[in-house]
């Protein structure tokens, strides 16, 4: 890996097509988990929103999977915006990886 980045992150959006600034968001949070973890293969990130008859906003929906060496690991968060559900998507993933870590030692 080139400068402690995930050279492979691809992201899905299911029935609609993200602007590039949420890419790059992504793109840049999900690379950040290699200062946790510097054996990621890939990554992978699925977006899809749900209407909500109950609550008066759209449910935002990011599904995150990383691929280590072995294993994968996997978070789903819903919240109100796409960037809040990958930021605590992303939080669950790095408590994952520090606990990955820990046992390897």
């Amino acid at each position: 890996m080139l400068g402690g980045k995930i050279m492979n992150v691809k992201i899905e959006a299911i029935h609609f097509n993200p602007d590039s600034k949420l890419e790059e968001f992504i793109t840049e949070k999900v690379s950040k988990l290699s200062q946790v973890a510097d054996d990621i293969i890939k990554a992978e990130v699925f977006l899809s929103l749900e209407r909500s008859q109950s609550k008066n906003y759209d449910s935002k929906t990011a599904k995150i999977r990383i691929e280590v060496p072995g294993s994968a690991i996997f978070a789903e968060k819903k919240c109100k915006s796409f960037e809040e559900a990958i930021d605590t998507g992303l939080e669950a993933l790095r408590v994952q990886l520090l606990k990955r870590k820990e046992k390897q030692k």
